[in-house]
């Protein structure tokens, strides 16, 4: 069962206060620039940057995913590796907000999201 719309706005509220408090000043924005996607029951947040191929593109680099298991009442925490594959974040693997899911990106203590 997908989140409720209700739930979907506050999600929306709380990641894009979080980004907003992240993102780089607007001088540098076009060369590094942060946003997130709500997707199903998963909040992915990623890097936007020109692609070092052709400047005039923009790519998204993920940084972290957080995807709720409403059976549980949790949200499983995940990064993305070298690899490009996402990895369960062994130190907290679960959260039970998505407070919790912000404030653990947000300290990013063995540097695995932000680097």
């Amino acid at each position: 069962m997908a989140i409720s719309e209700f739930e979907t706005k506050r999600l929306e509220r709380l990641v894009s206060e979080f980004i907003d408090k992240r993102r780089p000043s607007p001088q540098i924005r076009d060369q590094l620039d942060l946003g997130y996607r709500l997707s199903g029951q998963s909040v992915v947040i990623f890097e936007i940057r020109p692609w070092w191929k052709d400047k005039t593109r923009k790519i998204e680099e993920a940084v972290a995913k957080a995807t709720y298991v409403k059976s549980r009442r949790l949200w499983k925490v995940y990064w993305q590796r070298a690899d490009l594959k996402w990895h369960r974040y062994v130190i907290a693997p679960e959260v039970d907000s998505m407070e919790e899911f912000l404030a653990l990106v947000e300290a990013d203590e063995f540097c695995c999201f932000f680097g």
